[in-house]
C-alpha cells in the first residue's frame, strides 16, 4: 500500500509534504518552512511525526525545524554536504544513502544547482520523488551557487526515474513558470494543455506544485534543453543539451 502523502500550503508559496504510513504509524515531513500548517494537519489526522527531512539549507525550507523538532521528537535527517549550514541533524545523508521508512525505501540523490548540498528523496514504491528547489513545476530552481553544468546534471538525474513518479517541489510558481514556458515553447500542444487545467485545479485548491515527471518532461522548458524544437527556437540549432539550458536558465533570470 503506498505512503499516504499530503501536501501542506506554507508560508506565501512554499510546500510542505506529510508521508505517513498506516501499518508502522511512522510520518515524516519534507521540508519546514514553518510549523503551523503542518501542527495542524498532524493534529488533524492524529498523525505522530517521526522524521524531519530537509532538502536544502534556505530558510524558507528550513525556518520551522527548531520550533518542530522541539514540539514532536522527531529525527532530522539532511544533507552531509549542506550540515554546516542546516539545523543539528540526527542523520547526515550523502548521495547513494537508502533510508527505511514505513516499510519501504527512501533514495537519496544529489541535486546540486539551486545550492550546493541539495538533495532530493526519491520513494520509488510510492512513486514519488520529493525535489524542492531543483526541479519545480513547469521550472527549475534559479542557480545561486551551482553552474549550468551542475544543475544540468542534477535534472538529468532525476529525469530518469519512472515516468509515472510525482515531482513535489517546494513552492507554487505555477503562474510565472507558465508564462515562461509559453514565451519560448508557444507550439507545445502539451503546455498549452496544461495551462488550460490550471484553472479547474485552482478552483479545486489542488497542490500546483505536484506533476507526474511525463508531465514535467512534455511541459518544462528546461527538461526540454534535449530536443530540436527547443533549440531551433531559441535560434540554438547544433547546441549542446548543457548549452540549451545554461541559455533557458539565463532568460529566466531576465524573463
Amino acid at each position: 500500500m503506498p505512503l499516504e502523502l499530503l501536501a501542506l500550503r506554507c508560508l506565501s508559496d512554499n510546500y510542505a509534504y506529510l508521508l505517513h504510513d498506516t501499518e508502522s504509524g511512522q510520518t515524516a515531513v519534507v521540508d519546514v518552512p514553518e510549523t503551523g500548517p503542518i501542527l495542524a494537519a498532524l493534529a488533524d489526522k492524529g498523525w505522530t511525526l517521526s522524521h524531519i527531512l530537509i532538502t536544502h539549507h534556505h530558510n524558507d525550507h528550513i525556518g520551522g525545524v527548531a520550533e518542530l523538532r522541539a514540539a514532536t521528537g522527531a529525527q532530522v535527517w539532511g544533507a552531509a554536504a549542506d550540515a554546516h549550514r542546516l539545523p543539528p541533524l540526527d542523520h547526515a545523508l550523502r548521495e547513494g544513502d537508502n533510508l527505511s521508512f514505513g516499510g519501504e525505501d527512501v533514495h537519496v540523490i544529489d541535486v546540486s544547482g539551486h545550492t550546493i548540498g541539495h538533495i532530493a528523496f526519491h520513494v520509488p514504491q510510492s512513486d514519488v520523488v520529493f525535489t524542492a528547489d531543483s526541479l519545480m513545476a513547469m521550472g527549475c530552481g534559479r542557480l545561486f551557487e551551482g553552474t549550468p553544468a551542475q544543475m544540468w546534471q542534477s535534472l538529468c538525474k532525476l529525469t530518469a526515474l519512472p515516468d509515472a513518479t510525482r515531482v513535489c517541489s517546494g513552492h507554487d510558481y505555477s503562474q510565472g513558470n507558465a508564462a515562461f514556458a509559453q514565451s519560448v515553447d508557444a507550439d507545445n500542444p502539451a503546455l498549452a494543455a496544461r495551462i488550460a487545467a490550471f484553472e479547474d485545479m485552482r478552483r479545486q485548491n489542488a497542490p500546483m506544485a505536484i506533476a507526474t515527471l511525463a508531465e514535467e518532461k512534455a511541459t518544462n522548458p528546461f527538461l526540454r534543453a534535449t530536443s530540436d524544437q527547443m533549440k531551433a527556437s531559441l535560434g540554438m540549432d547544433g547546441a549542446s543539451d548543457t548549452e540549451t539550458f545554461a541559455e533557458l536558465r539565463a532568460r529566466k533570470d531576465r524573463f
